[in-house]
């Protein structure tokens, strides 16, 4: 499903601008680093022309193979109703599973492992682009260098702070910023290319292989520096909602691969030239009189990276929240207009701290370097995993063996990358990685004790048919207005109902049974989002259904109920909201281990309140609280 305005030129063209400006930041601004990381000396390696030509071949085959072949051609077929991403990839599996528990479980577990990462790399990339750009300073002048770390900082402060207002306004400036970023990164490659065009023999293959012949396990460790090329690639997949697939091939075969291409190859072409720029090779590309613009204009390449990456953070916590392996959370909309413009003030914060955290323990791009990379090849395997398995479901015959043998091959490229990342851990790869564990424990935790609560309520719990049958059989007091019982299980009877008829004894003239759920495509049809059915002359049952990338609503669903049953007024004085809250308490003998319970009990306490996340009247709300044995 592609993009409705792709169809139309110009409307492409705009689109192809926002993807250059939102989708390619991250990937846009490596070149800052990334061949600097290659002869830093953290292996022993000589800076002469063979060794350049060799990792300037790694470098332009990792982009043809991971970014060109393997995203752009390949994975962003892989759409869940228009939407990408590793978790609505992993929803689509998930669908391929089908009943499949033991299957479904592991394809889960690779897709949250995979989103878990991600909030590693959320950490990493604002921190190292800022630093990398700032460090540009130095060459301007020495006196400057104290200034970096306080700088930076300031301009994570502002960045984070500016999330709560939106990204709208400063948003249109990114397609033109990151424009003549691009522009600037392929004119500064060409001049210096120029002076060494020997340096476009990299182009073929044959360099990488007599680079990995020549220095078999210097070459492997290098992978790990190699790999900085290819970060943000998540990105162009997770971003096609957004701007659609053909948006998003355009801006990378037409600008973004040429100029990343040039760039390197003029950067490969100065140190043949002249070795002793290895301490900045980027910025060494302009003449000393354009450094300090270039380093202005770094800048706000890398804070609409950053801005790219915090947004993705968002929209991974918000898919997170909705498939049910995180709490209810913040959430705030910062666009009337743009659905996807969204804020949540608990995972900003979380991010802006743990950044500042960052910067002041590692102070260098180069340090961090050592830390980026196991995050980003760690999810590249878990989708390309999922992609192997949605393709072997979806796809028929030739097609689906050309496809896993290809698959096959890209698989044991992100392999190499992340076995070479392995050997970073002691270095700084730890932290990703710890955050991501971190992430993930939170996650599956919060799904398990979930899905051990919903066992557990639904234990002894009776049919809803035959319940509302007794009761208009033998039908207890009746109040005027009208009740809505919000309950997880659309076949059986809400407990907040059984706590209001043995405690209160009434019932209002009219009863509603609403069920909330979440479907695992993106978005659901508003024509399609609610179903009525009519359970008795006084009881109604209402299930409304929302994609993993939307927000529940309650009363844009009852102004939909109200279309299809109009006898059902919902009038503010006149509704009032019935809803359960649990109290988690240890069992005698306990499902759960004892610090999971109790991390999972801390998460329920903490989880933002059903009436804000439902957008329910707080003042028309009655909770009915029960304690539950786990």
């Amino acid at each position: 499903m592609s993009h409705p305005d792709s169809r139309d030129p110009k409307k492409l063209a705009g689109l192809v601008v926002g993807a250059i400006g939102v989708v390619y930041g991250d990937i846009g601004t490596s070149p800052l680093y990334t061949l600097k990381e290659c002869f830093n000396g953290h292996v022993p390696l000589a800076l002469n022309a063979f060794n350049v030509l060799g990792i300037l071949s790694l470098i332009f085959w990792g982009l043809m193979l991971v970014v060109t072949l393997k995203y752009v051609s390949i994975i962003l077929q892989a759409d869940n109703r228009g939407e990408g991403g590793i978790l609505a990839l992993m929803a689509l599996a998930l669908r391929a599973a089908g009943d499949r528990k033991t299957t479904a479980f592991r394809l889960a577990v690779l897709g949250i492992f995979g989103a878990a990462l991600f909030s590693g790399e959320s950490i990493i990339t604002p921190a190292i682009s800022v630093l990398s750009a700032l460090e540009g300073i130095s060459l301007v002048s020495h006196t400057l260098e104290p200034y970096i770390l306080p700088v930076a900082i300031a301009i994570m402060i502002g960045l984070f702070a500016m999330q709560s207002r939106g990204t709208a306004l400063v948003g249109k400036l990114f397609g033109p910023i990151m424009l003549t970023w691009f522009g600037v990164l392929a004119l500064l490659g060409v001049i210096n290319i120029v002076q060494a065009p020997q340096v476009l023999a990299a182009v073929n293959p044959w360099y990488a292989v007599q680079f990995f012949l020549a220095h078999p396990w210097v070459a492997f460790v290098l992978l790990g520096a190699v790999v900085l090329c290819l970060t943000g690639v998540e990105a162009l997949y997770a971003d096609m909602g957004h701007f659609g697939r053909p948006a998003i091939r355009y801006a990378w075969c037409l600008l973004v691969l040429p100029a990343l291409v040039l760039n390197y190859f003029g950067q490969g072409a100065l140190l043949i030239s002249n070795p002793e720029a290895i301490k900045n090779p980027f910025y060494l590309l302009a003449p000393s009189w354009a450094q300090l613009p270039l380093v202005v204009l770094a800048t706000m390449a890398t804070v609409i990276a950053s801005q790219a990456v915090i947004s993705g953070a968002f929209s991974v916590a918000n898919q997170a929240v909705q498939l049910g392996f995180c709490p209810r959370m913040d959430i705030q909309h910062t666009s009337e207009r743009e659905m996807g413009q969204i804020y949540i003030p608990g995972v900003n914060w979380f991010l802006l701290v743990s950044v500042i955290i960052l910067i002041l323990s590692f102070r260098t791009s180069s340090n961090l370097a050592a830390a980026y990379g196991f995050a980003v090849t760690c999810t590249m395997v878990m989708t390309t995993l999922l992609a192997f398995y949605v393709a072997g479901h979806y796809l028929q015959g030739q097609k689906k063996y050309l496809y896993w043998a290809v698959l096959s091959f890209l698989l044991l490229i992100d392999l190499a990358f992340f076995s070479a990342n392995i050997l970073k851990l002691h270095e700084g790869g730890w932290f990703p990685l710890m955050l991501g564990l971190i992430a993930f424990t939170l996650m599956m935790t919060w799904k398990q004790g979930r899905k051990m609560l919903s066992a557990k309520l639904r234990e002894g719990e009776m049919p809803l048919p035959g319940f509302v049958e007794s009761l208009e059989a033998c039908p207890p007091q009746r109040v005027e207005g009208l009740s809505i019982f919000m309950t997880a299980s659309s076949d059986s009877v809400p407990h907040a109902l059984l706590h209001n008829l043995k405690h209160n004894k009434v019932l209002h003239e009219q009863v509603v049974f609403l069920t909330i759920q979440t479907d695992d495509i993106p978005f659901v049809p508003s024509r399609e989002r609610v179903v009525v059915r009519k359970l008795g002359q006084t009881f109604y049952q209402v299930i409304a259904t929302f994609g993993f990338k939307e927000e529940p609503n309650v009363p844009l669903v009852l102004q939909q109920v109200t279309q299809l049953q109009p006898e059902l007024v919902f009038d503010d004085m006149n509704t009032s909201f019935f809803l359960s809250r649990e109290t988690i308490v240890e069992a005698k003998y306990p499902s759960m281990s004892w610090w999971r319970r109790r991390l999972f009990s801390l998460m329920s306490r903490n989880a933002t309140r059903v009436t804000n996340f439902f957008k329910i009247p707080p003042n028309r709300v009655v909770e009915m609280g029960m304690q539950v044995e786990l």
